[in-house]
């Protein structure tokens, strides 16, 4: 069955790029940008797998409850609506993941919609990995070395993301540092995932690419 990844990543695109910019330009407070960021992630996002039935169920639980705790975060200010609202982001990005990868996976010939669902995922990895980061200095601050003062006292920054993407590509600037045991084995868990999955992905569709010409060659 076909499925439709330009939303998620238009999605992505704007929670990647456009919110740090709105935080920049102090065109919104950092609290009220994370509800708007991750409420419109969760809701154009579902969008995408709106034609994938019981996926689409599963998903739409997480997004409904992940805006209502979002809300709730943003009027209450309680680390348990942080920590809810959070988890709630990081079920439904699994869920769009592996539908995802799913849909990759029985794709038989190299499609548009193919190559947006491979870099979605890829996208969604490091935001997984971001949103685990600011989990894990919410409930042992101090892990990293290194956050704007706003990371700290907000729970969110765009200092989380850039530090995952960093990461998840191997770059490796060393502004932004892992203290803990914890926080250094996701970090370097982080940068295996990413290469072996661009090993994987290119390998993949290489060998997709390749037997669809074979199939298109003429027998001689």
């Amino acid at each position: 069955m076909k499925n439709n990844f330009l939303y998620l990543l238009v999605a992505l695109l704007i929670f990647l790029v456009g919110i740090p910019i709105a935080i920049d330009l102090l065109l919104l407070p950092v609290g009220l940008v994370r509800v708007i960021s991750f409420s419109a992630l969760l809701a154009i996002g579902l969008w995408s797998l709106s034609r994938s039935g019981r996926t689409f169920s599963v998903a739409m639980t997480f997004v409904i409850a992940g805006i209502i705790l979002n809300l709730l975060y943003a009027y209450n200010d309680q680390t348990v609506f942080l920590f809810a609202s959070t988890l709630a982001m990081l079920a439904f990005l699994f869920t769009a993941a592996g539908n995802a990868m799913k849909h990759i996976a029985m794709d038989d010939n190299i499609s548009a919609n193919r190559i947006i669902g491979a870099v979605c995922v890829y996208l969604m990895l490091g935001v997984i990995w971001a949103l685990t980061y600011s989990l894990l200095e919410a409930a042992i601050p101090g892990s990293f070395t290194g956050l704007s003062v706003q990371a700290v006292d907000s729970k969110w920054d765009p200092d989380w993301v850039y530090f995952s993407f960093v990461t998840l590509t191997t770059l490796g600037y060393g502004d932004i540092l892992p203290v803990t045991s914890t926080a250094r084995a996701l970090a370097y868990f982080e940068a295996i995932v990413g290469q072996f999955y661009l090993a994987v992905l290119v390998a993949g569709l290489v060998g997709a690419y390749l037997s669809e010409k074979q199939g298109q060659t003429p027998n001689q």
